[in-house]
Parts: structure tokens; sequence; C-alpha cells
């Protein structure tokens, strides 16, 4: 029951990220691009995309705990890391999705630390980008994107 749940939180909440990540990207590029000032809402979405982040990252560390598939896997870790459904999970979304997480950090702290707005955007930008397409990447898009 708490595996259900928390797999349905995880999958609800990645929307939440996906959306946090292109409201403050979108600002981050608009505000380079259009050489706009660096303001307090620009800093609040990086915020918003670096806490709807780490309430992933929690859950997702939650399920890593908890999951039927991943405790197969801990029981026979070098003879079903390879296998697919595992491998996935174990090598690829759980490393990259924690990289990503820590590239939207740096990213907030490095835009913060500008010389100049443009600066400030720029590093947004960028980092986010970067985490961006991580994030991408590592989704496991053979799962079902809505689970109720």
């Amino acid at each position: 029951m708490a595996y259900t749940v928390v797999l349905v939180l995880h999958n609800l909440w990645r929307w939440l990220v996906v959306l946090a990540a292109i409201y403050a990207t979108a600002r981050a590029w608009f505000g380079w691009l259009g050489k706009r000032p660096w303001t307090k809402t620009d800093q609040r979405a990086g915020a918003l995309f670096g806490i709807s982040l780490d309430i992933q990252l929690l859950l997702g560390l939650i399920l890593a705990i908890i999951s039927p598939l991943m405790q197969a896997a801990y029981q026979d870790l070098a003879g079903l890391a390879m296998q697919a459904p595992f491998r996935t999970f174990l090598m690829e979304h759980m490393p990259i999705m924690f990289v990503a997480v820590i590239l939207v950090h740096v990213g907030s702290a490095a835009a913060r630390k500008g010389a100049d707005d443009g600066a400030r955007h720029r590093r947004a930008a960028l980092w986010f980008s970067v985490a961006v397409l991580l994030i991408a990447v590592a989704i496991p898009w053979s799962r079902p994107l809505f689970r109720f």
C-alpha cells in the first residue's frame, strides 16, 4: 500500500517538476536574451525548481527503499543489475536525476553570484538547461506517464 502511494506521488509530482523547470528555465533564457533585470521572481523561480526536485528526489529515494523491483535488485545486484528494468533505475535514472538536482542548485547559487543581471540570467539559463536535458534523458519513458 505505501509503495503504491509513494509511486503515485512520485509520478504526479514529476509534472510539477516539469512545470517548475519550464518556468525557471524560460525566465532565465528570456531574461538573458531580452536583457531584463534579475528580479526576486527570477530567484524564486530557480528556488521553486530546486525545491520541487528535492521533493521528487526524496520520493524517489523512498521508492528505492520500498519498491519490490528494487528490493529484488538488491538481493542479486551482480545478476539483476544488467537486466533492462533494473539497469534503467539503478544505473541510469537514479544517478542522472541526482546529478540534475545538483546542477539546479549549483545553477541557482551561480546565478545569485553573477556580476550583473545578464550574468545571472545566463548562468541560470545554462545550468537549468543542462539539468532539464538530463531530466528528459533519465525519465523512464517506457513507464506510464500518468499513474493513479
